[in-house]
């Protein structure tokens, strides 16, 4: 893992101002595996949103599931094919919990019984939303929505939540292999970073709290994570051995929704930055792409990234905000953080001139009605490669010859 530290001249009309990312600090994030419980309902609201848009582009979901001992609930609202049925949508829930890896008692994909309460979508918000002969589509909420790029890794993510992704993501893989089938799905990882004039050099601490099998020790689940957590971190940047916690309670047998219930959408800073910025409020999983808490955060992630592509700053953080049916932006908010290169008023001119920021016009940019939601459900929704079949379209770096040739 590279990670970048190149710097470019400030624009500042301030000179005297002190750039603000020329500071030491120690900084953390969190990230949680797919078998974590709260995950187990993102992905499985999301598998259903996909299963609507495989049947109907244009289908409304705003699906939100529950889970506990034995027990997995799914609610909300949807406009789509009435060829879709409850069989069906059980059918996904099971499959998902399948393929995440419960097979334990007390959760177990064939087992857990499945509770269902879904009804059509409110006629008052689907007048809001829908395009008529005189209005364009709204917006399906009103709230603010932010997107954040940054140099410290390649995939211009903040270092902290970057590296909490990749240790589980890789723990995940090797136990999905086989490699490590004294695993169980249900962990956690937490990652502390220090920075020296603003840039990451070393992790202070690392947590990992992975579930596993009866009668495994815990010097053994100890040495399974290590070099996990050794082959993510850059060369040199492990921590001391005193700050390397694995499971730190001493025992993690009990997992998942035995041990925890879960909800859709309770893990938001996990899905977005790890608080390396500001978070609107508004979750992502079971929510079709007129729902602009997830669109809108899409593309202002997609703005701050080709952003800093474009070498226009080290770091940028984008506000969109927006009203429900109302079918423009209210407010178009860029913080450059004292790396800017131009002003932040030409950057929001560049960005008007450059992308369609109307729900429809997000939608259509990046392609979102296609079934591409459940893979964003667990490792994080921003700092991944782009797909061919349009996964990920919001990290695409297309928009750079765009903004150059706004600017000028």
């Amino acid at each position: 893992m590279t990670i970048m530290t190149q710097k470019k001249s400030v624009y500042n009309e301030d000179t005297m101002t002190k750039n603000e990312t020329l500071r030491d600090f120690v900084f953390t994030s969190e990230s949680v595996s797919e078998g974590h419980p709260d995950k187990i309902c993102d992905q499985v609201s999301d598998a259903i949103l996909d299963h609507y848009l495989t049947k109907d582009e244009n289908c409304r979901t705003a699906i939100e599931c529950v889970t506990t001992t034995d027990y997995l609930g799914i609610f909300g609202e949807t406009r789509g094919p009435d060829s879709i049925t409850h069989a069906d949508l059980e059918a996904i829930a099971r499959q998902k919990v399948k393929d995440i890896g419960y097979e334990q008692e007390g959760f177990h994909w064939k087992t857990m019984q499945v509770d269902i309460k879904v009804h059509s979508q409110s006629v008052d918000i689907a007048q809001g939303v829908d395009s008529s002969a005189n209005k364009d589509e709204g917006a399906g909420d009103q709230g603010i929505m932010f997107g954040y790029a940054c140099r410290e890794t390649e995939a211009l993510m903040p270092a902290a939540i970057h590296f909490s992704h990749e240790i589980l993501h890789s723990l995940a893989e090797a136990r999905h292999s086989g490699a490590l089938v004294k695993l169980g799905p249900d962990s956690k990882s937490q990652v502390s970073l220090e920075y020296r004039n603003g840039k990451p050099v070393r992790a202070t601490s690392i947590v990992v709290s992975t579930q596993h099998d009866e009668g495994v020790s815990q010097q053994d689940v100890r040495e399974m994570v290590r070099p996990h957590v050794i082959d993510v971190l850059p060369e040199g940047w492990m921590c001391p051995e005193e700050e390397f916690y694995v499971n730190p309670t001493g025992r993690f047998v009990i997992g998942g929704p035995v041990g925890d219930s879960g909800l859709t959408g309770r893990k938001i800073i996990v899905d977005t930055y790890g608080g390396s910025c500001p978070h609107g409020g508004g979750a992502f999983s079971g929510k079709d792409p007129s729902k602009v808490d997830r669109s809108a955060a899409y593309a202002a992630r997609y703005l701050a990234k080709n952003i800093v592509a474009a070498e226009y700053a080290e770091r940028c953080t984008i506000q969109l905000a927006y009203a429900i049916g109302v079918s423009k932006p209210l407010s178009i908010y860029v913080d450059t953080h004292g790396t800017g290169t131009v002003p932040e008023d030409v950057l929001v001119k560049a960005i008007t001139q450059s992308v369609n920021l109307s729900p429809r016009g997000i939608r259509e940019h990046l392609k979102l009605r296609r079934p591409i939601y459940a893979r964003t459900a667990k490792y994080g929704h921003f700092g991944r490669e782009p797909e061919a079949d349009g996964g990920f379209s919001w990290e695409k770096l297309d928009l750079v010859d765009a903004l150059h040739k706004a600017i000028g």
